[in-house]
């Protein structure tokens, strides 16, 4: 239930695994460093390396923009940003495909009448226009 809370629920994993390795390992500090080494390690997997892999696949997407929309909510908004980054990411993405499909379908893009203005057809009197098919 604390995994669902960022950074909640990994502290208290590795207070507990560190309280356990204290109370079984005493006086030797061997299974302490083994317990902060494991927890540690599996924690940073899955927080850097499984998690945006496993989010960003059912969001569509990709690891580095996740994390980059991670850190940036988080450092402008906060917790509550935490936790609307992933969800204002896929609906950034999806809005500029749209949107970037509409300006490749426009005139604007493709010219008032659908011809392109190409250099390789310039003339001595001038650039012409090829209608594009």
């Amino acid at each position: 239930m604390l995994s669902f809370i960022p950074y909640v629920g990994s502290l208290f994993a590795l207070i507990a695994a560190l309280v356990v390795a204290i109370v079984q390992g005493w006086p030797n500090w061997g299974l302490f460093l083994m317990a902060l080494a494991i927890v540690g390690s599996g924690q940073f997997l899955e927080g850097y390396v499984l998690g945006p892999r496993l989010v960003g696949n059912s969001v569509g997407l990709h690891p580095v923009w996740l994390m980059f929309a991670l850190v940036a909510f988080g450092d402008l908004f906060g917790f509550t940003g935490l936790l609307i980054a992933v969800p204002v990411a896929a609906v950034i993405k999806v809005l500029a495909r749209h949107v970037l499909g509409f300006y490749l379908e426009s005139p604007f893009y493709r010219g008032r009448s659908g011809e392109v203005l190409r250099a390789d057809a310039a003339s001595s009197s001038g650039l012409e226009t090829v209608r594009q098919k």
